[in-house]
């Protein structure tokens, strides 16, 4: 295993189970049966104080009586005796705990303070705790099933953490019919003391470790989630289900980005920036894993499929197309080579249809040309049971085939023809699905973690900015005691970073709005600023285009009649007037901060892109120049603002500038917990985007 921190819990010479049973069904009696069916190599050491032999093991009252030193002790007591157990192994010296006993923060209040109490006990002591409330930990490599799991798995390179143990046992159980194999098999419990922050470190520095995988319902710290994912994706492909991201952990959400930037978001964003492929299911997890085990990631993303019935085919080529990948063209040569032994009426374009009666040496032949095409980085080989297919040779030669260092993935569709074939295929190592949509989505996340991990160098750009003018507008707005800087603060604290601000004030009489207005220059824009009104526009507290200082005076009149009529003595900080931003798009760009990530970055095309489309992409600070432009393009609007079907290309450059000084702003200022900029006025051709409307929301501060 080498240098794991962990070596003592995961692979330990010794096991003592306190709490080990007699009775069959009991879960000290199944920790200890497993133990011993399943081979472990180290000693075994049953404690409990009414027997004195246990399946034919000598069995000890307590672990003060057992003289040697013992590396993990797995406690299976009730919830009452945790505690004593607990100290029992602590005043052994033991060096790793495991506790599967349930009944603690899951039950309710008592249970929870016992939980701390042990949690506390073991930190002071440095011992490092799994669970309590899990199904075990499992090590094939030393055949240790240290669980009470059914079955142990068969040996192989995946390795496994989850926060559910019914689920882990799930698996197992998939994993025994498709012949998958583990490494190591971990469930977290209750994380009372280790997390899978713990486990991704672990996992990324084993060396029977090819592909870690997870399932978790929470993250318990954001930061340090994702610089350990990122250190375990550097070395191997980290898969995870994220699941209960719905509706937890939502921000306060008083503006567009706020409301828009859901935790499921921040998930996202996190896992992208760390390299972890997000597996949207439980089958995807199962699937990602049995194709990152057993192939090669692809070099690109162009995909061959070869098949011998024109459906499933198509099916495939629809599947490639809808997720992003590249549907390969073969070389003229590859072409010649194929028409010298395909039937005439074969399809020799991609789909490569090598019809229904292909014999198995035709599947072969086939393969082996495709894949050492230059133009093909994956293949995706289905077959149909028709009369005259032999479904299992064809497996077998398969598994034969030169495949040129480049995946190839197997569909094999139908019922009791072929899911025969299955093992056999697992066996040599070919990923087999039920389904072309399966096999094309495994080939994206290999693909998408290649280029991850080819991604160039992170620099992030700093602007040369007013970080001082910035910190006297946030001291002013602390002093009000307010968790809102108005339209006036924010646009001041932007312009010390640096956007481009139309001129302009506040006006607290309609003599000094026309000073304003002249100074400014006509025509004039003029909003009502109150902490009272958070969507200006709603209420009809904004007018746009006042061509002249007679307009100016209504205006200030009519703003101020309409605020006192709808808030009778809520308080007004005055009408803000300023010119009328340059003509242009209108665009969305704003952060809010994430409890458990840190500052989130959103954009979106203005108008109906974002209110009725939710056409935006997030990304977390800080943000490259790259990882900006890529932002603007993972939106569905993109053509359009390069101008796709005749319109008029806008200046992307300043959007992605403008998303970058935003990352710097609220990466100086951990106290910004949303950031509104709607809209950000967007030329066509070159020049700085204007800031039309931008509100901040201050509170206490996160984690940065």
């Amino acid at each position: 295993m080498g240098n794991m921190m962990l070596d003592d819990l995961l692979a330990p010479k010794s096991v003592a189970v306190i709490g080990a049973s007699r009775q069959p069904g009991k879960v000290g009696h199944e920790l200890l049966a497993n133990l011993i069916n399943g081979g472990y190599k180290g000693a075994i050491i049953p404690v409990n104080p009414k027997a004195s032999q246990l399946l034919g093991l000598n069995c000890y009252p307590n672990l003060a009586s057992h003289r040697n030193s013992v590396d993990l002790a797995a406690i299976a007591v009730p919830t009452a005796n945790a505690l004593a157990a607990v100290r029992e192994a602590l005043d052994a010296n033991v060096k790793s705990i495991v506790i599967l006993t349930a009944g603690f923060r899951e039950s309710g209040q008592e249970g929870a303070r016992l939980e701390e109490e042990i949690t506390r006990l073991l930190k002071s002591s440095g011992t490092p705790l799994l669970g309590p409330n899990c199904l075990g930990v499992i090590n094939t490599s030393i055949n240790m099933n240290l669980s009470f799991a059914r079955s142990a798995p068969l040996p192989g390179p995946i390795s496994l953490f989850s926060q559910s143990g019914a689920l882990l046992a799930a698996i197992l159980d998939w994993a025994w019919l498709n012949r998958l194999g583990f490494s190591k098999l971990i469930s977290l419990g209750n994380k009372a003391h280790l997390t899978e922050v713990d486990f991704l470190r672990a996992l990324a520095t084993d060396e029977e470790t090819k592909v870690i995988c997870g399932y978790l319902e929470s993250i318990t710290e954001g930061d340090l989630f994702i610089k350990a994912a990122e250190q375990a994706a550097e070395k191997k492909p980290v898969i995870i289900q994220k699941v209960g991201t719905t509706s937890a952990g939502k921000l306060a959400a008083s503006s567009h980005t706020g409301s828009l930037a859901g935790a499921d978001m921040a998930y996202g964003s996190a896992f992208g920036r760390a390299g972890v492929i997000r597996a949207e299911s439980f089958e995807e997890l199962l699937d990602f894993s049995m194709a990152f085990s057993m192939q090669p990631c692809p070099k690109g993303t162009r995909v061959a499929i070869i098949t011998n019935a024109g459906g499933p085919g198509v099916m495939a080529a629809d599947a490639v197309e809808r997720d992003g990948l590249i549907p390969a063209s073969l070389e003229a040569g590859s072409i010649a080579s194929l028409r010298s032994f395909l039937p005439p009426a074969a399809g020799l374009g991609n789909p490569i249809d090598i019809l229904g009666d292909a014999d198995p040496q035709k599947y072969r032949s086939t393969l082996e040309i495709v894949i050492n095409d230059n133009q093909v980085d994956a293949a995706i080989v289905i077959l149909t049971p028709q009369a005259m297919t032999s479904a299992m040779e064809t497996a077998s030669l398969l598994a034969q085939a030169d495949r040129a260092g480049k995946p190839v993935i197997a569909v094999f569709m139908g019922g009791k023809e072929v899911k025969p074939c299955y093992p056999e295929l697992l066996r040599q190592g070919t990923p087999v699905f039920a389904s072309p949509e399966r096999a094309v989505r495994a080939i994206k996340a290999m693909a998408k973690y290649e280029a991850w991990r080819r991604r160039p160098v992170r620099i992030v750009t700093h602007y040369p900015v007013n970080r001082r003018r910035a910190e006297r507008v946030f001291a002013r707005i602390a002093r009000q005691g307010r968790a809102q800087a108005g339209e006036a603060a924010s646009k001041e604290i932007l312009r010390a970073y640096g956007f481009s601000i139309p001129e302009g004030a506040l006006a607290l009489s309609a003599g000094e709005a026309v000073e304003i207005a002249s100074r400014a220059g006509f025509p004039v824009a003029m909003k009502i600023a109150s902490p009272s009104v958070i969507h200006k526009t709603d209420m009809g507290g904004v007018r746009l285009g006042i061509l002249d200082a007679d307009g100016v005076r209504d205006g200030f009149d009519l703003l101020n009649a309409k605020f006192q009529r709808l808030f009778p003595g809520a308080p007004l900080d005055g009408i803000y007037v300023e010119s009328m931003a340059r003509r242009g798009r209108e665009v969305i760009i704003g952060m809010a901060r994430d409890p458990q990530f840190g500052p989130m970055l959103m954009f979106g095309l203005g108008g109906i892109f974002v209110e009725a489309l939710k056409d935006v992409a997030f990304h977390l600070a800080p943000i490259t120049a790259d990882e900006a432009m890529a932002m603007l393009k993972s939106t569905r609007s993109y053509q359009m603002m390069t101008g796709a079907r005749g319109g008029v290309p806008m200046n992307l450059s300043a959007v992605a500038e403008g998303l970058q000084r935003i990352s710097q702003l609220v990466t100086d200022f951990p106290t910004i917990m949303e950031l509104d900029i709607n809209p950000l006025i967007v030329p066509e051709g070159s020049g700085p985007g204007q800031v039309a409307d931008a509100r901040i929301t201050i509170g206490k501060e996160l984690k940065t």
